[in-house]
This record gives structure tokens, C-alpha cells and sequence, in this order.
């Protein structure tokens, strides 16, 4: 089967990330996976939150916000609505979820790492694409600190997420906006670089799923994954940024 792009079933949309997009943040990127572009920063506070204090421990949390004209059609600014949305707030914990799962909180110490990622234009997969991105981002910021070099890197690995779905009963990956509003099963996956899962998301849109399917739509996330892992791997090296042992595998 050829996709409506020219992908073959297992194929990654094009993938690249511009480090240092911005000029003021401690680590920045710009991810773009085919149409869909994040943003993604990293602010270093030298302060915890509250209920944190006095623990010896750091922080990392995210917020996610489209702009607008993401979309096709103008979507509401949620400052406009006086509220976040469940779905902005679903997204932002699982991007804290992700990059939580590869810190050592320890030796971060009683910094907090914000991460803001802001979907420029918007064709699926934008959840996942910011967590791939933001990865870079915290990782550029926590290179800018001395303290954290050699062994005491707060990074314990990578992380990365990629979608997989049913569409017309075949298994596709990294599924593009046409794709994902038509897919019987559509599933998010977020793993380290370890192989390990940090979560799963699927749901059967239409007919449920079988343990078949599950196992093929693992699989082809697990071959996307490790291709994001290259495209990170090789914006870090570039810039000199230190990665965990495990990280090189």
C-alpha cells in the first residue's frame, strides 16, 4: 500500500530538528514531523515548587498550547476561553510524564525545568512530536549548566513517542491528520531509547483491537522510535551535548 504522501505502511513522515530556534531560552527546538512543526523550550527556574522544598529535588513539568491558525479552520485561544482545555491539560501531563521518566531528579537538584511546546501547524501527531522534541530541548538547557556535566548528567536516557493506528485494517505508522481522523485504532507510544514504554495510548475508534494487532502496531512503532532516536542523537552530538552510556546503543 502507497499513503495518500507516498509513504510506505512503516515510514516516517520527514523528520528534522533545528536546535537553539530561539534566543533566550536555555535550550530550544524547532521539530517538524511532515506538516505538523512544534516548538519546544526549556526555561531552568532555580526553584521548586512549593510542595517540593527542602527534598533535594528537581522538577520537570510542561505546558502545550496551539496557535490559532494550526489548524485549518481558526480554533479559540484558551486564554480567550478562561480555561484549558482537557485535552491541553491531558497533553501537558504526559509531556512532564515523558520527560520526568529519563531525569534524575536527584541530580537536578531544587531546579524546576519548564517546557513549553507550541504546535505552529498542526497535521497529527503533534502530542508526540513534542515530546520528541522537547527531549532535545531539556537536554540543550541542562548542557548549559556546568555542574551537570560528565557524572553528574541529570539524563538517564532517551525518550521519544511516535503514533501508530489502523486505517482501512492495515497498520500504519506516524499517522498524518487524514489518516488519524479516518483510523479504526489509533495508539500514541512514548518508550526510552532502554526499549522501555513510559506510556501507551490507544482506543479503538471503530471494531476493537485484536493482541495481534496490538503486537504488529508495537512493532512499527518500535522501528519509529529508534529512527527518532538517530535524528536526536545526531542534533545532540553536534552540539556537543552529553548522552548517557545507554544512549549510544
Amino acid at each position: 500500500m502507497i499513503r495518500s504522501d507516498g509513504r510506505r505502511p512503516d515510514q516516517l513522515r520527514p523528520v528534522t530538528i533545528e536546535p537553539g530556534f530561539l534566543k533566550y531560552a536555555e535550550g530550544s527546538a524547532l521539530i517538524s514531523l511532515g506538516n505538523t512543526r512544534v516548538l519546544c523550550a526549556a526555561s531552568i527556574d532555580e526553584k521548586v515548587p512549593q510542595w517540593m522544598k527542602g527534598r533535594g529535588l528537581g522538577w520537570v513539568t510542561a505546558e502545550y498550547s496551539m496557535l490559532p491558525r494550526a489548524t485549518q479552520e481558526r480554533t479559540q485561544r484558551e486564554s480567550a476561553k478562561g480555561r484549558v482545555g482537557g485535552r491541553t491539560h491531558e497533553i501537558q501531563r504526559i509531556i512532564g510524564r515523558a520527560l520526568r521518566a529519563i531525569t534524575n531528579t536527584a541530580k537536578l537538584g531544587e531546579r524546576t525545568v519548564w517546557l513549553d511546546c507550541d504546535v505552529l501547524q498542526a497535521d497529527g501527531g503533534t502530542r508526540t512530536a513534542s515530546v520528541t522534541g522537547a527531549y532535545v530541548a531539556l537536554a540543550l538547557a541542562l548542557a548549559k549548566i556546568g555542574a551537570f556535566r560528565a557524572a553528574n548528567w541529570p539524563l538517564t536516557g532517551m525518550v521519544a513517542a511516535v503514533s501508530v493506528g489502523v486505517v482501512d485494517a492495515l497498520p500504519l505508522l506516524d499517522l498524518a491528520y487524514d489518516e488519524d481522523s479516518r483510523a479504526h485504532t489509533d495508539m500514541n507510544v512514548f518508550m526510552t531509547d532502554a526499549g522501555k514504554f513510559v506510556e501507551i495510548q490507544g482506543t479503538a475508534e471503530a471494531a476493537p483491537f485484536d493482541r495481534g494487532e496490538l503486537d504488529r502496531m508495537l512493532g512499527l512503532a518500535e522501528g519509529g522510535l529508534r529512527e527518532l532516536f538517530a535524528v536526536q542523537r545526531a542534533v545532540l552530538d553536534a552540539a556537543g551535548v552529553p548522552l548517557p552510556v545507554a544512549a549510544h546503543a
